[in-house]
């Protein structure tokens, strides 16, 4: 069976698919996917073994540029190699505008949730077949669902499965820290998601005073200033330096633990299984939080508008990008919380700690 799914972005979204294609190939052992995905995260698709082949669309960069993509013949060789193949089913896992007009040209019967189930009412016109997929739930089984009604077979029962455990990760450009190390991932789309650098340079110190090392990643020029800015002065803390969404992966998966804002580093350590502390306030996790065995969410408290789903922070006595209700989370509780994660980690490795070789370390916090 060869299958076209159509998911454009974000990198926690793309993550939060990946068990929706394990169910499908135990289901169907011999599925291939095709993936239509944004040039921004073409990397996420070819982490699943079901996954033939993506299709790469670069909607933000056409708009911006139409009159030079139209001339360069970008639309048309995307649209040429979009319809190059007669799938036996087409499904749109983003459920907007953007993503149904691309599901709409595709060849094949096509597939979505239905109107009352989408992110934007008007992409439910572009599916042939609709499905009644519950927004009230979590985005990991939402997608779940969707690929279990689209490809006919029954919705599992077990735990989501990223595939990822098996994959081999390409290493970072320069050495990780010898000792035990953290990865501190204070970077955000939106400056409301963000913890105070405060509380960072707090959970910075704590770290060190427990023999931990800390890398801060960064995916644009303002982050990489922000990680410089929270690194200056602590020799245990140091700035990675820009690497591929599989590198960042090789260094999740060769440290100690994570703690994370909402953003799409955090669903890609919990899928790893790293022990990952995610910290919420002007989102909630019952929706898009991180999945994984591994994974703690820490929730603002105190204040009536949260999750308010703003990026700029509008209180009674305050307004701009520092959310106050971030402020309630105190680094004490996110260490607690790593610590906890970190020793039920340890517990569970212990059985097979004898026989086991490779293994990263754990460095559990105390």
């Amino acid at each position: 069976m060869n299958v076209l799914l159509v998911k454009l972005t974000s990198m926690g979204d793309l993550v939060q698919a990946l068990p929706a294609l394990s169910d499908a190939k135990k289901a169907y052992p011999d599925i291939q996917f095709d993936w239509v995905v944004d040039e921004s995260f073409a990397e996420i698709p070819e982490w699943h073994p079901a996954v033939r082949r993506t299709l790469t669309t670069a909607h933000r960069r056409w708009r911006a540029q139409l009159r030079q993509v139209w001339q360069r013949g970008e639309l048309s060789a995307f649209v040429k190699d979009l319809r190059s193949n007669d799938y036996d089913v087409v499904i749109d896992a983003q459920t907007n505008w953007k993503s149904a007009l691309v599901t709409r040209l595709a060849r094949g019967p096509r597939h979505g949730p239905d109107s009352r189930s989408v992110s934007e009412w008007v992409a439910h016109l572009a599916y042939r077949h609709r499905h009644a997929i519950s927004r009230d739930q979590l985005a990991v089984d939402r997608w779940r669902q969707l690929l279990a009604s689209a490809l006919k077979y029954p919705l599992p029962s077990t735990p989501p499965d990223f595939s990822l455990s098996s994959r081999a990760w390409p290493s970072s450009p320069l050495p990780l820290p010898a000792q035990p190390f953290l990865v501190f991932v204070q970077n955000a789309s939106w400056p409301n998601k963000r913890w105070s650098d405060e509380h960072w340079h707090q959970l910075i110190e704590r770290a060190g005073e427990r023999g931990h090392g800390v890398v801060l990643p960064w995916g644009s020029p303002l982050e990489r200033e922000q990680a410089e800015h929270l690194a200056a002065g602590y020799g245990h803390c140091r700035v990675l330096p820009r690497l591929s969404l599989g590198q960042l992966a090789g260094v999740l998966v060769a440290s100690a633990g994570a703690v994370c804002v909402d953003t799409g580093l955090a669903h890609v350590a919990a899928a790893l299984d790293v022990p990952t502390v995610t910290l919420y306030g002007a989102t909630d996790p019952h929706l898009i939080g991180a999945t994984g065995a591994k994974v703690r969410h820490l929730r603002a408290s105190g204040f009536a508008c949260t999750p308010c789903y703003k990026q700029r922070c509008d209180t009674a006595e305050y307004s701009g990008e520092q959310a106050q209700c971030m402020l309630t989370i105190s680094a004490a509780e996110v260490w607690r919380a790593l610590a906890e994660l970190q020793a039920q980690a340890q517990a569970q490795a212990a059985p097979v700690a004898s026989s086991a070789t490779g293994r990263r370390s754990t460095g559990e916090c105390d």
